[in-house]
């Protein structure tokens, strides 16, 4: 049996400054890069054309390419990751486990689980930070607790930055690879996937967007932001790398890689918010959710163009600009009090950036649930903010073709009535 270390490769799908890859080719046993498509993940997606998906399976078959430039390959399984394991342990003398954490919920649960079987045969699994900054427990208050409010947390984040001075690894020692012929790889139809015409925007940390990007981000018209979120997600792209540029050019774009990790330690250390509001009084909010107005909604026919445009944008492109993500997340919660899980389950489906921390955070911050959310009082009015950010309509124009004739439909709700209907609603709800 073929004495090996594994390199386990999840969403970290690149092969420059990569933690766990680094560290295993620095010990002197042979390293087999490793990826699972996890079927526990992949069964649950109902879109088999789905653009994130193929996204993986390209990446996937880049890093294989790339390892086999230099003699070795990418092992490549799809399975339940505990099966995939027994099957590798049978077949395989291993040495030990190198990965980068994961803080998810599922991914947490299916670590214990993996570790736990590789130890009962004696076998390490190594895990690194690696798609962070700052993980869950490094940035603390006072007394040792996590931050509940974004600006100390993000205050003591930079002081800590500015004090380690992160840094890119530097290159790994490859002579380590495990030699052997490619290895097979697999197809999207066997995973039951098949191709999504939807484009992926490159793995680019474009300068002159970052350097400007506190004066272009909320205008949607524009090419005002970096669209490098799925590249986080999938880890195509170094955070380290990103975070020192940013710290170099724009502070504005640095906190939103702050704001990212503000979520991923909220929802560390509060798993719950899953499927709760993270502050539980929220909870008894008593949501309408009119399932044919959640319908318009997600057609992008409510009648509100700058809702509708970005309903449109979501559905066609997997993607929908930052202030638009808002305004129509304050518009299903608010205007037609539907419970904000139903328009996170929607964007989980359909964004191609999805990150279940932010996610989650997002909308928990519209409908005023989440910890330092926006107020419940706080009703944003799309006409304003179009008057705001897209004046010209360049934007709701692109996306609605239709506006001003009588294919446009009226609107499903009049903004006045809504915001009051809301702000009594919650109060009525709080005051129980």
């Amino acid at each position: 049996m073929k004495k090996i270390t594994l390199c386990w490769f999840r969403r970290d799908l690149r092969t420059d400054d990569h933690t766990a890859l680094f560290y295993a080719l620095q010990q002197e046993k042979e390293v087999l890069p490793l990826f699972i498509f996890d079927k526990n993940i992949l069964e649950h997606l109902e879109e088999k054309a789905d653009a994130r998906v193929q996204f993986i399976h390209r990446k996937i078959n880049e890093l294989k390419s790339f390892f086999e430039q230099k003699g070795s390959s990418l092992l490549i399984k799809y399975g339940r990751p505990e099966e995939v394991y027994a099957d590798l342990l049978s077949e395989f003398d291993i040495q030990g486990v190198y990965t980068n954490r994961d803080y998810e919920p599922y991914a947490k649960e299916r670590d214990e689980k993996i570790e736990a079987m590789l130890k009962t045969k004696n076998i390490s699994l190594l895990s690194f930070k690696d798609q962070v900054i700052f993980e869950p427990g490094e940035i603390l208050n006072g007394s040792g607790e996590f931050y509940k409010v974004f600006t100390p947390f993000s205050k003591n984040w930079l002081e800590k930055f500015k004090q380690t001075k992160i840094h890119p690894l530097s290159e790994p020692n490859w002579k380590n690879l495990v030699s052997t012929q490619p290895l097979p790889g697999i197809s999207l139809g066997e995973m039951g996937f098949q191709p999504s015409p939807i484009e992926i925007p490159s793995a680019v940390a474009d300068q002159d967007i970052i350097r400007h990007y506190d004066e272009t981000r909320n205008f949607p018209a524009q090419k005002g932001t970096t669209r490098l979120g799925i590249h986080l997600r999938f880890g195509t792209i170094s955070v380290r790398k990103l975070a020192q540029v940013a710290s170099q050019l724009n502070d504005t774009y640095l906190n939103e890689l702050i704001w990212r990790e503000f979520y991923m330690m909220i929802l560390a250390y509060n798993p719950q918010v899953v499927d709760k509001a993270f502050k539980p009084a929220y909870d008894r909010i008593p949501w309408r959710n009119n399932v044919q107005e959640y319908k318009a909604w997600c057609e992008g026919k409510t009648g509100f163009p700058i809702v509708d445009a970005g309903m449109r944008e979501l559905n066609a492109t997997g993607y929908m600009h930052n202030r638009v993500r808002m305004i129509v997340a304050s518009f299903l919660t608010k205007h037609l009090l539907i419970d904000w899980r139903w328009g996170e389950a929607y964007f989980a489906k359909k964004l191609l950036d999805f990150e279940l921390a932010s996610n989650n955070g997002g909308w928990q911050w519209a409908a005023g649930t989440g910890t330092d959310a926006q107020p419940y009082f706080r009703v944003f009015n799309p006409d304003s903010q179009t008057e705001k950010f897209d004046k010209d309509l360049r934007y709701i124009k692109k996306w609605i073709p239709e506006l001003g004739t009588n294919s446009y439909p009226k609107p499903i709700v009049d903004h006045k009535f809504a915001r009051t209907r809301a702000i009594e609603t919650y109060k009525k709800a709080l005051e129980q």
